[in-house]
Protein backbone atom coordinates (compact mmCIF):
# COMPACT_ATOMS: atom_id res chain seq x y z
CA UNK A 1 0.00 0.00 0.00
CA UNK A 2 1.30 3.60 -1.29
CA UNK A 3 0.02 6.96 -0.13
CA UNK A 4 0.92 10.42 -0.97
CA UNK A 5 -0.17 13.02 1.55
CA UNK A 6 -0.06 16.61 0.59
CA UNK A 7 1.24 17.58 3.95
CA UNK A 8 4.28 19.85 5.09
CA UNK A 9 6.00 18.29 8.23
CA UNK A 10 7.95 20.62 10.04
CA UNK A 11 11.13 19.55 11.80
CA UNK A 12 8.81 19.35 15.81
CA UNK A 13 12.73 18.37 17.75
CA UNK A 14 13.66 22.04 17.23
CA UNK A 15 10.49 24.06 17.92
CA UNK A 16 9.32 25.94 21.09
CA UNK A 17 5.54 26.16 21.15
CA UNK A 18 2.83 26.03 23.97
CA UNK A 19 2.13 21.96 24.57
CA UNK A 20 -1.25 23.24 23.67
CA UNK A 21 -0.48 24.22 20.01
CA UNK A 22 1.91 20.69 20.06
CA UNK A 23 -0.83 18.72 20.93
CA UNK A 24 -3.28 20.35 18.04
CA UNK A 25 -0.50 19.80 15.49
CA UNK A 26 -0.25 16.16 16.53
CA UNK A 27 -3.84 15.48 16.43
CA UNK A 28 -4.46 17.30 13.38
CA UNK A 29 -1.31 14.95 11.59
CA UNK A 30 -3.03 11.16 13.40
CA UNK A 31 -6.40 12.59 11.98
CA UNK A 32 -4.71 13.38 8.24
CA UNK A 33 -3.50 9.74 8.22
CA UNK A 34 -5.86 7.87 9.53
CA UNK A 35 -8.44 9.93 6.36
CA UNK A 36 -5.75 9.00 4.00
CA UNK A 37 -5.52 5.17 5.49
CA UNK A 38 -9.22 4.62 6.52
CA UNK A 39 -11.02 1.80 4.79
CA UNK A 40 -7.95 -0.08 3.69
CA UNK A 41 -7.31 -3.30 5.16
CA UNK A 42 -4.23 -3.77 6.70
CA UNK A 43 -1.65 -6.13 5.77
CA UNK A 44 -0.49 -9.67 7.86
CA UNK A 45 2.24 -8.66 10.06
CA UNK A 46 5.64 -8.80 9.83
CA UNK A 47 5.85 -5.30 7.19
CA UNK A 48 8.26 -2.81 6.52
CA UNK A 49 7.02 1.37 6.84
CA UNK A 50 8.80 3.54 4.72
CA UNK A 51 7.82 7.02 5.68
CA UNK A 52 9.04 9.44 3.28
CA UNK A 53 9.26 13.57 3.75
CA UNK A 54 9.28 15.50 0.63
CA UNK A 55 10.02 19.19 0.53
CA UNK A 56 12.51 21.34 -0.79
CA UNK A 57 14.83 21.60 2.22
CA UNK A 58 16.52 18.40 3.83
CA UNK A 59 16.20 17.16 7.85
CA UNK A 60 19.22 15.71 9.53
CA UNK A 61 18.37 12.20 10.49
CA UNK A 62 17.21 12.68 14.37
CA UNK A 63 15.09 15.41 13.30
CA UNK A 64 13.42 13.43 10.23
CA UNK A 65 12.35 10.84 12.67
CA UNK A 66 10.33 12.88 15.37
CA UNK A 67 9.18 14.84 12.96
CA UNK A 68 6.92 11.40 11.73
CA UNK A 69 6.40 10.47 15.23
CA UNK A 70 2.53 11.34 15.31
CA UNK A 71 1.85 9.59 11.91
CA UNK A 72 3.96 6.65 12.85
CA UNK A 73 1.75 5.87 15.89
CA UNK A 74 -1.02 6.44 13.79
CA UNK A 75 -0.01 4.11 11.36
CA UNK A 76 0.81 1.56 14.15
CA UNK A 77 -2.51 2.01 15.19
CA UNK A 78 -4.12 1.34 12.02
CA UNK A 79 -1.62 -2.00 12.37
CA UNK A 80 -3.54 -2.87 15.36
CA UNK A 81 -0.20 -3.15 17.54
CA UNK A 82 2.16 -0.84 19.36
CA UNK A 83 4.72 1.24 17.25
CA UNK A 84 7.48 -0.57 19.17
CA UNK A 85 6.66 -3.88 17.74
CA UNK A 86 9.14 -6.06 16.68
CA UNK A 87 7.04 -7.05 13.45
CA UNK A 88 7.34 -3.83 12.34
CA UNK A 89 10.38 -2.22 10.18
CA UNK A 90 10.26 1.58 10.31
CA UNK A 91 12.66 3.01 7.45
CA UNK A 92 12.68 6.86 7.41
CA UNK A 93 13.43 9.09 4.39
CA UNK A 94 13.28 12.33 2.16
CA UNK A 95 13.72 13.36 -0.76
CA UNK A 96 13.67 16.85 -2.67
CA UNK A 97 10.86 18.60 -3.73
CA UNK A 98 10.32 22.07 -6.30
CA UNK A 99 9.48 25.15 -4.55
CA UNK A 100 6.70 24.69 -2.36
CA UNK A 101 6.31 20.99 -3.12
CA UNK A 102 5.70 19.32 0.46
CA UNK A 103 4.27 16.24 0.92
CA UNK A 104 4.36 12.62 3.05
CA UNK A 105 4.59 9.30 1.88
CA UNK A 106 3.48 5.95 3.30
CA UNK A 107 4.65 2.89 2.04
CA UNK A 108 3.24 -0.42 4.16
CA UNK A 109 4.96 -3.53 2.25
CA UNK A 110 5.76 -7.30 3.30
CA UNK A 111 8.91 -7.71 4.95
Amino acid sequence: MTLLIPHRLPSAANERLHWRVKAKRTRAQRELVAIYIGGKRPPALPVVVTLTRIAPRALDGDNLQSAFKAMRDEVAKWLGVPDNNPSIRWEYGQRRGGVGEYAVSIVVGAA
